[in-house]
């Protein structure tokens, strides 16, 4: 027999529907696009009767999937279908969630894009979308540098309390990777609470003579605390008004993903 395809683009129809699963899936999906479906809307969108939709959506109902507003008898999500969503989040690799967003950025500014995890008092580099310009920050994907050195480093440590930053460094010395590298524990302090301040963090030849960059935490929710996105140009076009384009563009990306992790 002949699937027919669906019409999102997606995978073909099975051989053998069962009409009552369809259109119980089909009602979860139109919670995709709504914050809240009537009853009459769910008999228009499944083409079915009063009833039909009624006992569908109670069986919604019973397994937390939707929920009924007793005061306007609207349908909206319910903890289960909320739940289900993020749990698959989480199980996601944190680096299949950003790499959209890391295109995008590389597209926007024709600059290199990193993803950077804290592990103690370094950075670990995740992924990276390399910039085509042939003046360029090279990619750094499983580099490992001093979290102190970088941007996403920088933007890392300010999550954490003074406190815990200490434990990171308990002889309060620090390496540095070029003469503009921070040296002592005491300017870490002063740099991450600027960072803190500000919102975001930057880096000024600090870990690469030439390399400059900007950073920013990503949200800490859904278990991918931790990580951050770090925008890095050489220096030479690295200017307070590029800065200013940069951190918007890292804001609305960290809003976007803040929703996407619940």
């Amino acid at each position: 027999m002949e699937k027919s395809q669906r019409s999102d683009g997606g995978a073909t129809a099975p051989s053998y529907p069962i009409s009552s699963v369809d259109n119980a899936l089909r009602l979860l999906l139109l919670f995709r696009d709504c914050d809240s479906v009537r009853l009459t809307e769910a008999c228009a969108h499944l083409g079915v009767a009063h009833s039909t939709a009624h006992r569908l959506l109670a069986m919604l109902v019973h397994h937390g999937f939707v929920r009924q507003d007793k005061g306007t008898r609207t349908y909206r999500p319910g903890p289960t279908l909320v739940g289900l969503g993020l749990a698959v989040v989480q199980r996601m690799d944190v680096r299949v969630l950003v790499r959209p967003f890391l295109t995008r950025l590389s597209a926007e500014f024709e600059e290199t894009i990193h993803l950077v995890e804290l592990e103690g008092n370094q950075v670990r580099f995740l992924d990276s979308v390399e910039s085509d310009r042939a003046l360029r920050v090279a990619a750094r994907t499983g580099k490992v540098l001093p979290a102190h050195c970088t941007s996403a480093g920088k933007a890392l440590l300010a999550e954490l309390s003074r406190d815990e930053v200490h434990a990171l460094y308990p002889d309060g010395r620090l390496t540095g990777q070029t003469g503009q590298s921070l040296r002592s524990l005491r300017a870490l302090e002063a740099a991450l609470d600027e960072v803190r301040a500000r919102g975001y963090a930057t880096n000024f030849e600090e870990s690469e003579e030439g390399v400059g960059s900007v950073a920013i935490a990503l949200p800490a929710q859904a278990g991918h605390a931790g990580a951050a996105i770090a925008v890095a140009v050489p220096v030479s076009r690295l200017n307070s008004k590029v800065e200013t384009h940069i951190v918007r563009a890292l804001r609305e990306v960290r809003e976007e993903l803040g929703e996407v992790m619940g």
